[in-house]
């Protein structure tokens, strides 16, 4: 890769920058750090218990109302106004600032600042997040992990502005700066795209699918943020702590992100958040093993750990909530405030646990032990409810709905009939739940076209499905698109699609008119000859 690609493929814009900053600020005031630009001898634990009980309960409170305003009153929603965040977070950073010189009433500020920046964050994100499910998967994906890069960067620059001048920043400039660029993006926003269109009660064995589909990857993410509630409970007596937990979990997002882009370049990207979560499980009940007998030596390196795989995590949420609501045509703030209530919610449950757990220890346990048992306990809980039980684990026939696809950029070109390469041979698996990278693009499994994924051998159906395949390198389509692809090829109505794949007709419609943009086709028959002139044997 040279450097001009590389360069090319790290230039931020209006979208990544504005999406940066946010982040950067964020961490500033309600990511693992306790309050990092405010004085420490301001950080009493009564104030920071406070301030996070509040905060985090009005995160989690605000992403299910969201979705529930989604689905009952979906027109409001595309008019989601910034104000509407901004306001919130503008007046909580306010209070925070207020609570320093006014002790009388310090705790009653910081309360209201935590509600009040806990509503303005969660704001944020939906913004963000539905501007980026708007885009193309390309542009909005890229967008996404590219700010999530420039976050860390912009974070550790933080640091080089005098503390107390830092405080003043945020609200002052930094919350204008980000606001304005989500403004002017908001106003590229297509509002005649299916995902906004769509009237939730019309059809909802649509969205109880997706329910279905997806909530075991928000319990793994979840399971993550129980854990980070847990720490950022035993982190309220060290203040020293969120300084570090804040700058790892930054450090590890930017290389996260910057690694992720670039194997997206060049490979085909699937990753499956509830396998992932089953990998790393081991290492997270181990940790908390270990915790009782290290003490307070491990609880710094731990919560800085769980951060920074947690802040990892955010991010694979949003690209995995995007993708559902490009693929199933569905309001973005829906499935993210799906995803995001049960995330911090759990948070929230970690915190109350962890919290309990270190004041009230019993029958003479240690805190530390009494807290690592209930995390153990909780963990281990929800693990058995989020894999369905060791038979559910064991079973060869996964859903591979939740996976996330991300199409390589620059891939190696498949070979149509006249064509000089010949395509990767590739395994085609159940949804792509074997791995975690898997170089290959493979598409939900459902009856009909998508039951020739429901076991390895064999790997296709009949021809048509090899030459899709084919077809799908060749022209980098999504998996839901060539899906939508293969039903059109054997003669499938748009009705019957939609009622296949669980989405509306308008989603199918809109998938549609992408696969004959991106082939550069007009009709139907020039699909079928298409697909006819690329040879089955290229993927044998």
């Amino acid at each position: 890769m040279g450097t001009a690609h590389l360069l090319h493929i790290l230039k931020p814009n209006v979208s990544s920058l504005g999406y940066a900053l946010f982040l950067a600020i964020n961490a500033a005031g309600v990511w693992g750090g306790v309050f990092p630009f405010l004085p420490m001898e301001f950080q009493t634990q009564e104030i920071v218990f406070g301030f996070f009980l509040a905060q985090s309960l009005v995160v989690s409170l605000s992403y299910f109302a969201s979705a529930l305003g989604v689905y009952f009153f979906p027109g409001p929603t595309r008019r989601f106004l910034v104000v509407a965040a901004s306001v919130p977070y503008f007046l909580g950073w306010c209070c925070l600032i207020g609570a320093i010189y006014i002790d009388e009433i310090a705790l009653t500020l910081v309360v209201i600042g935590g509600a009040l920046l806990g509503l303005g964050s969660a704001g944020f994100y939906m913004l963000w997040q539905r501007l980026f499910a708007s885009q193309e998967a390309e542009t909005g994906n890229r967008d996404l992990i590219l700010g999530t890069a420039y976050a860390s960067l912009f974070y550790f620059s933080l640091y080089l502005i005098p503390g107390a001048v830092t405080v003043y920043l945020i609200p002052l400039v930094f919350l204008p700066l980000f606001g304005l660029c989500i403004v002017l993006k908001s106003r590229t926003i297509d509002p005649n795209q299916p995902m906004f269109e769509d009237i939730p009660r019309a059809h909802p064995r649509i969205y109880r699918q997706i329910l279905h589909d997806y909530w075991r990857s928000a319990l793994a993410i979840g399971a993550l943020g129980f854990c980070c509630g847990i720490m950022r409970s035993l982190a309220i007596g060290d203040p020293q702590i969120g300084p570090l937990v804040n700058i790892l979990s930054m450090g590890s997002s930017l290389v996260a992100a910057v690694a992720l882009l670039l194997v997206w370049q060049v490979k085909n990207v699937r990753l499956n958040v509830t396998a992932a979560y089953r990998i790393f499980f081991p290492f997270l009940i181990s940790a908390f093993v270990l915790l009782p007998v290290f003490g307070e030596g491990l609880s710094g390196p731990l919560a800085s750990a769980l951060y920074a795989v947690y802040s990892c995590a955010i991010m694979l949420m949003m690209i995995q909530c995007a993708q559902a609501s490009r693929d199933r045509g569905i309001n973005p703030v829906f499935i993210y405030g799906f995803f995001g209530g049960i995330v911090y919610l759990l948070h929230d449950v970690g915190f109350v646990s962890g919290t309990f757990a270190e004041q009230f220890a019993m029958m003479n346990i240690p805190p530390l032990a009494a807290v690592a048992v209930v995390a153990l306990y909780l963990l281990g809980l929800m693990y058995f409810i989020g894999q369905g039980g060791f038979r559910q684990i064991l079973s060869p026939h996964r859903s591979g709905a939740e996976s996330i696809e991300l199409v390589a950029l620059m891939p190696r070109l498949g070979k149509a009939a006249s064509g000089k390469e010949r395509p990767q041979t590739h395994r085609r698996t159940r949804g792509g739940t074997e791995a975690l990278l898997d170089g290959g693009a493979s598409a939900d499994s459902k009856k009909s076209v998508r039951g020739r994924a429901q076991q390895e051998e064999p790997a296709y159906r009949d021809r048509i499905s090899k030459q899709a395949a084919a077809l799908q390198r060749h022209y980098r389509l999504s998996a839901r698109e060539t899906e939508v692809m293969e039903f059109i090829a054997r003669g499938n109505s748009v009705a019957r699609i939609a009622e296949e794949l669980v989405v509306s007709e308008n989603t199918i419609r809109t998938h549609s008119k992408r696969i004959y943009t991106k082939l550069a086709i007009h009709k139907k028959q020039e699909l079928l000859d298409l697909i006819e002139s690329f040879e089955p044997s290229d993927l044998d």
